[in-house]
């Protein structure tokens, strides 16, 4: 049997390492990780039990609309509950948006250098062409993507922040790159850390200005749902229609709906995890300047470091117990925010190996 042609050089998505595979490896215990961009703090009380309600009916399938948490949603950021689209986690409608517009090989898509890597993988994954454009300070080049695009262009990706480099662009720029974009092209505004961001949230209001804009956001990161899975995209009516058109049916589980529809509610659990990403940054960062290691500043709550040499600082870790993230960038190794406890296990480890 042959397999299409498209996946046979895609490797596969790479998460953050487990605890439990550390633990099994070495045979250690009290582990730090700082892989994967989690929340800290865990999740919120009403969370917790929100989903202890919800399990007597897990017998049950979902709604397949999840009226509720578009509700919810909806409310939230005064959009219509029909621009609404949700997936399992942000990725897979990152994943669904490339299926609705990418259908030949001549298709295009454009998106930057040390960008997430789900970018590139979806579009391999789909026998469409990458157009990458090089990184400026290790974020976006936004005037070098408008180069980029030509006839074949489909589909555009800009993360903001962006994913591994922290970087952040302003409202300004973005709103600018945005209008010089034909307006048959799909723009993917990827915000899986816009909650880390102390701004108004102005990218809601241009979705009445450029119907070709969609914005995807996830509940995995400062609302502490990582491992229930459940994102969302806010788009125009029309685009939503043609992603719902090409989700499966039951895409987020009754479990990841309820926790969802909780974790909204509790502003002080969310303004809290805030706090301590804020106060987390500035403790590694006052570390990082200690040690004499150069490091990208970040929006999100992980931090790009650089090392002589990444591999081995990664590997050195691990044996002290801290699992960090290798990324594709030259000698950087991303790392996650903790909380205090876990900031000062990896400064002290660091200071060990170095």
């Amino acid at each position: 049997m042959n397999a299409c042609e498209s996946i046979l050089g895609l490797n596969p998505y790479q998460g953050g390492k487990p605890i439990e595979e550390l633990e099994r490896e070495l045979g250690i215990t009290n582990i730090t990780k700082l892989a994967s961009n989690e929340n800290p703090l865990g999740v919120s009380s009403k969370v917790i039990e929100a989903i202890k309600s919800s399990l007597s009916g897990i017998n049950r399938y979902p709604d397949g609309n999840a009226f509720e948490l578009k509700k919810a949603i909806s409310d939230r950021l005064m959009v219509a509950s029909e621009m609404i689209s949700l997936g399992n986690g942000s990725n897979e409608l990152l994943e669904l948006i490339a299926r609705v517009f990418v259908c030949k090989k001549t298709d295009e898509v454009i998106f930057s250098q040390y960008a997430f890597v789900v970018y590139p993988l979806v579009t391999q994954a789909l026998g469409a062409t990458a157009k990458i454009s090089p990184a400026k300070n290790y974020g976006h080049d936004l005037n070098a993507m408008l180069g980029l695009i030509n006839e074949n262009t489909k589909l555009i990706f800009v993360a903001n922040p962006n994913n591994p480099t922290g970087t952040f662009i302003s409202d300004e720029e973005v709103y600018s790159f945005l209008d010089k974009v034909p307006k048959h092209i799909p723009v993917v505004l990827d915000q899986a850390y816009f909650e880390y961001l102390n701004i108004n949230d102005e990218a809601i209001g241009w979705l009445e200005v450029f119907e070709n804009l969609i914005i995807t956001r996830t509940f995995s990161k400062a609302y502490g749902l990582a491992g229930l899975r459940v994102g969302y995209s806010i788009c125009n009516s029309k685009i939503s229609d043609y992603i719902n058109r090409v989700r499966e049916p039951f895409n987020v589980n009754n479990t990841a709906q309820v926790a969802a529809i909780a974790a909204l509610s509790d502003i002080d659990f969310l303004q809290e995890s805030v706090n301590i990403n804020n106060d987390g940054a500035k403790q590694l960062v006052d570390g990082f300047k200690l040690l004499d290691l150069k490091y990208i500043p970040s929006f999100a709550n992980f931090i790009a470091v650089k090392f002589n040499d990444a591999l081995q600082t990664y590997n050195d870790l691990l044996r002290e117990g801290i699992i960090v993230r290798p990324v594709e960038m030259s000698n950087y190794l991303r790392i996650s925010i903790g909380t205090a406890e876990e900031n000062e296990h990896l400064l002290s480890a660091l200071k060990k190996i170095l």
